[in-house]
């Protein structure tokens, strides 16, 4: 008789497999460490940062469909350490994620919310009834960045792959600005292609993406990381390594693995799946992971082949933290093809929802159990604490660290929600992020096992709700059993206190923040409430360096007034600052112009969220270049 088992059945045997394959790996770990006296006091870290990887995307991460990518050495390393169900990423997208890990600051707070950024505020068509507010192109200029801290603790730092935390790739800064002693960003084997049907590495000599002896391209990216271990093994180092992979181009240069995955999909690579087609069936995308597999694997054998120069005897392995993770949750799909499914998760990359900010996560090192499975909720924000606090490093006292030390619950035990504590000692279970952008213009908080959701644009969009309310698990005696990760059932109504409550909370954590909120389009055509009353900028005048503005009342009030302003106008690299002006009497505001300022726009915002442009930007797209050509400019 064939026994079927329930999800939770499922899942509950799942882990406890998943123990017994890792005990012996304990069992060896706890023997070593009786002799490591003399073990170096500044461990090794390596954080390998992935790029668009999936929540569901890594084999052992299955929980309803089965995965259909190979990631032998992820499985192999997941057992090793600490694997978390429940990790989320800071943002839904990669640049201000990338500015948390390193900066340790919460998107909000930082002012950096999306990609690229710096820029005036605008819509993204006449007909938007919303708009993004002004957030920043790239980290704070005088950030205490993890690097820097790393290094005056008297660790060689070194950064390679993606960079992405300034408004483009070659911007400033770049990572020797913020303290990394090393860098590289080349491409390899993941440089785009015109013809992705072609142009697969061979084994010939002067192929520069060479198969190797298992087949795989070479890989510029993975070498730079092995280059960088390699070179400094003999000194405490801090490897922050970004891969390439598994972000567009969707494409692969690895031929045989395409092969292997349209076969195993039943899929001509000719013909992928359009973006509506649900699944994970792209045989290019399955090629790219299992690639990452592969690339990282190395990595992995490095550490555990190569003997440690401080610590005789030893692997590098034996004392170095390595922690895996992926910026966001997994993009699904491009224009016109689907890339991959985060299924049973709602949506992906460039949403707050589940499938947006939900992530893998494997951390191991010294003094962490082996084949330890977590539901304990974590975010990429507690990185910067906790590497500091694993290698024995101060925490900085003058600078404000949104993410929480995890070296007690790494270390005591990983399964112990009651061991994540805020610095002041008080244990987290609320979380929150900001992504007051695009299609999405949303904020959400997670408090246990609730999560909010509120849209900024329910009022141009009626279909959309103002706020929903998800239950995701049920904890009973101390466990989660799931209810809705899907995020299908909306509570807002049914629970209307608790709704009210977690939006309360979320409001006061962006505002603690000062977090900035989309805005309405005065210029829609659609019928907004206050569209009528919105106050126009009857003159600006500059005159020594000061700007000078007047402001017309139409019966909504004026809630702030800025300063866009810009020091590199027409620069390949143009980028757009914001500050408030000061009241300066009855309907009138000022404000010196900063040092520099070669172009500038005043934007005021009413009562009601409607922002007003002075010029006017009303008939521009998303996408611009420049914005000088239609903007003030400063008297010489």
């Amino acid at each position: 008789m064939q026994v079927q088992l329930t999800q939770t059945q499922w899942i509950v045997m799942h882990r406890f497999m998943f123990t017994l394959v890792a005990a012996w790996i304990a069992a060896a770990s706890s023997a070593s460490s009786v002799r490591a006296d003399d073990r170096p006091k500044q461990p090794n870290v390596v954080l390998i940062y992935t790029d668009d990887l999936g929540w569901q995307d890594i084999k052992c991460y299955d929980i309803d469909e089965p995965c259909p990518y190979d990631t032998p050495n992820l499985d192999a390393f997941a057992k090793k350490g600490v694997m978390f169900w429940q990790a989320y990423s800071p943002a839904p997208t990669c640049s201000p994620s990338r500015c948390a890990v390193i900066s340790g600051v919460h998107p909000a707070r930082a002012q950096k919310t999306h990609v690229v950024g710096g820029h005036p505020p605008h819509p993204h068509s006449i007909n938007s009834s919303m708009m993004d507010p002004w957030y920043s192109g790239r980290m704070p200029e005088d950030t205490f960045t993890l690097a820097k801290a790393m290094k005056a603790n008297g660790y060689t730092t070194g950064h390679v792959g993606k960079w992405h935390i300034a408004i483009n790739h070659n911007a400033f800064p770049q990572p020797m600005d913020v303290g990394f002693d090393f860098t590289r960003s080349d491409r390899g084997a993941h440089q785009n292609v015109k013809d992705r049907l072609s142009g697969f590495a061979t084994s010939a000599e002067d192929d520069a993406y060479r198969l190797d002896e298992n087949g795989y391209p070479f890989h510029q990216n993975n070498a730079d990381a092995l280059q960088f271990l390699n070179q400094f093994k003999d000194k405490p180092f801090f490897l922050y390594y970004c891969t390439w992979l598994v972000h567009s181009p969707i494409i692969t240069r690895n031929e045989a693995l395409l092969n292997k995955y349209a076969e195993r999909m039943g899929v001509d690579p000719a013909k992928t799946p359009s973006k509506e087609v649900p699944g994970q069936r792209n045989p290019f995308y399955g090629a790219m992971v299992e690639s990452l597999d592969y690339y990282v694997g190395q990595v992995f054998h490095y550490l555990d082949s190569t003997e440690d120069p401080r610590w005789p005897g030893r692997q590098l392995s034996e004392n170095t933290y390595v922690i895996f993770t992926s910026d966001n949750g997994g993009m699904e799909g491009g224009p016109t093809e689907r890339y991959t499914d985060n299924n049973p998760l709602d949506r992906g990359k460039i949403s707050a929802k589940e499938g947006g900010t939900r992530v893998p996560l494997f951390i191991a090192g010294p003094g962490i159990p082996a084949g330890v499975e977590s539901d304990v909720m974590v975010n990429g924000l507690d990185f910067y604490p906790t590497i500091l606090s694993l290698v024995g490093a101060e925490r900085p006292t003058d600078k404000i660290l949104d993410g929480c030390d995890m070296t007690p619950l790494l270390k005591s035990d990983p399964t112990n929600p009651a061991l994540i504590k805020h610095a002041d000692g008080s244990v987290r279970d609320t979380m929150a992020w900001h992504f007051p952008h695009g299609v999405a213009l949303e904020s959400t908080i997670r408090v246990g096992d609730f999560k909010l959701i509120r849209n900024y644009d329910h009022v141009g969009k009626p279909g959309t709700p103002n706020l929903e309310l998800f239950q995701l698990y049920k904890t009973v005696d101390g466990t989660q059993q799931r209810v809705d990760i899907e995020e299908a059932n909306n509570l807002a109504a049914a629970m209307p206190k608790k709704t009210q409550a977690m939006n309360q909370k979320l409001t006061e954590m962006l505002s603690e923040m000062n977090a900035s909120y989309p805005a309405y389009n005065p210029n829609t055509k659609s019928e907004l409430p206050g569209k009528q009353q919105v106050p126009t900028i009857t003159e600006v005048e500059e005159r020594n360096g000061i700007v000078r503005v007047e402001i017309q009342d139409n019966g909504a009030s004026v809630q702030q007034v800025h300063l866009i302003y810009t020091l590199n106008g027409n620069d390949r690299y143009e980028e757009w600052f914001q500050i408030s002006m000061q009241s300066a009497g009855a309907d009138k505001f000022a404000i010196s112009l900063p040092e520099g300022t070669t172009h500038y726009f005043i934007n005021l915002i009413d009562e009601n969220q409607f922002l007003v442009s002075y010029p006017s930007l009303k008939k521009l797209k998303g996408g611009q270049k420049s914005y000088t050509p239609h903007a003030l400019t400063v008297t010489p």
